[in-house]
C-alpha cells in the first residue's frame, strides 16, 4: 500500500515538472535575440538631450541708417537741435577705417527767451561692441572753445564741427557714440552772469565686416 502512494505522489511530481519547464518555454527573455522587445538604449532622444540651434544675432540699430539723424535735446530751458552725418559712406566703415562724424548744433529757448546761449565744449565718447561683448575703447576727444565764454550757438548762429573715430579692434561690429555738450546760458539779456546746462546725447553704428 505504502508503494503504490509513493509511485502515483512521484507520477504526480514527474508531470508538474513536465508542466513548469513546458510553461518556462512559452516566453522569450528581452535579451534573447529572437525577441521582439525592444531594448532601452534604442528609445528615442529627450527633448532635452537634443541639441538646441544658437538663437540668430539681433541686427544692430543704425542710427545713421537714413545718411544723417536730427535730434532735439534739452538742457534746461533751452532747446538744442544737433544734425549728424558723416562723409564716409557707412559700407566703408569698417574696424581699422577712420570714420568721421559730423555735426552741426543751435540752441533757442523754449519760451522764446532772447537771452545767448554758448556752447564751451563738446566731448566724443566711443564704445565698441563686438560678438561677445564690448572691446578696448578709443580715448574721449574733447573740443574746448578757444573763445570766452563760448561759441555762440543761439539760432540763427550754429556750431559745426568734426570728430573722426579711428581704428579699433578687428572683431568690432558697432560702435556707440555718446557726445556730451557744455552750455552756458545768460540769467538775462546783456547779463554778464551765466547759468551752465549740460546736454548727452548718444548714436550706434554697426560696423561693415
Amino acid at each position: 500500500m505504502i508503494r503504490v502512494l509513493l509511485s502515483r505522489r512521484l507520477v504526480i511530481l514527474g508531470v508538474a515538472i513536465t508542466n513548469l519547464a513546458l510553461l518556462a518555454g512559452c516566453g522569450s527573455p528581452p535579451w534573447d535575440s529572437g525577441s521582439t522587445a525592444s531594448p532601452s538604449s534604442s528609445a528615442a532622444p529627450s527633448p532635452s538631450a537634443a541639441g538646441t540651434p544658437s538663437p540668430a544675432a539681433t541686427p544692430v540699430h543704425n542710427d545713421l541708417a537714413k545718411g544723417s539723424l536730427k535730434r532735439k535735446l534739452s538742457a534746461g530751458g533751452v532747446e538744442l537741435t544737433v544734425n549728424y552725418w558723416s562723409t564716409l559712406d557707412l559700407a566703408d566703415w569698417t574696424p581699422e577705417a577712420a570714420k568721421p562724424v559730423n555735426l552741426s548744433a543751435t540752441g533757442a529757448f523754449a519760451d522764446g527767451s532772447e537771452q545767448d546761449i554758448f556752447l564751451t565744449s563738446i566731448s566724443l565718447a566711443a564704445a565698441v561692441s563686438g560678438p561677445a561683448g564690448p572691446l578696448q575703447a578709443p580715448p574721449t576727444q574733447t573740443d574746448k572753445a578757444s573763445v570766452k565764454p563760448g561759441y555762440l550757438i543761439t539760432k540763427p548762429n550754429s556750431y559745426g564741427g568734426v570728430f573722426t573715430v579711428g581704428a579699433v579692434d578687428a572683431a568690432a561690429t558697432s560702435v556707440t557714440l555718446t557726445f556730451t555738450y557744455q552750455l552756458l546760458q545768460q540769467t538775462a539779456p546783456k547779463a554778464k552772469t551765466y547759468s551752465k546746462q549740460t546736454a548727452v546725447d548718444s548714436l550706434t553704428v554697426p560696423l561693415a565686416p
